[in-house]
């Protein structure tokens, strides 16, 4: 083969791994900030779900607690994607700068790792609420079956109004 042959092959080598280290770079950026907007997310429902907590309501917690599942979900399968595609971009040399511009990588694996934190001292924060006023219920309803009054009154089926059982029909 001539040199300029080989010369060629190199070049068209290089523009095809280039074209792969620009691909893998615009896909796992794409995740990345996919992931980050999950995260932020998340934040604001464990935010809101902080607010349902606190106020008692039942049916709005267990809605709150259903699409985190969701967005936890959400957030484990992209990490799944997001792994492989990590290892595949660091595997990859001259991942500093491509194209001429500045890799934006660092600075959004910063922010998600940030968000990440955020979400795990939220939701602990969360858990932690919710256990005491699982404790605070808990507590009233043992007051409740305590009680001597409640206890001793039969309640009738007229929403707890005690009603006679005698009527005078004489008059």
């Amino acid at each position: 083969m001539s040199i300029l042959t080989e010369e060629k092959m190199t070049t068209e080598i290089d523009s095809a791994e280039l074209a792969q280290r620009v691909a893998v770079l615009k896909r796992f950026k794409t995740l990345l900030t996919q992931q980050r907007d999950r995260f932020s997310s998340y934040l604001d429902l464990l935010e809101k779900q902080q607010d349902v907590i606190e106020s008692g309501s039942a049916d709005d917690l267990l809605s709150y607690v259903e699409l985190e599942e969701k967005i936890v979900a959400d957030i484990f399968s992209i990490q799944k994607v997001i792994d492989p595609l990590e290892e595949m971009y660091y595997s990859i040399s001259n991942r500093s700068v491509e194209n001429g511009r500045q890799d934006e990588v660092p600075s959004l694996k910063a922010s998600l790792e940030k968000l990440k934190g955020e979400a795990v001292m939220r939701s602990t924060k969360n858990k932690e609420l919710l256990s005491k006023r699982m404790m605070e219920l808990r507590s009233e309803i043992t007051a409740l079956r305590n009680n001597p009054y409640a206890a001793s009154h039969k309640r009738s089926s007229f929403g707890g109004i005690n009603t006679s059982s005698m009527v005078d029909l004489q008059g």
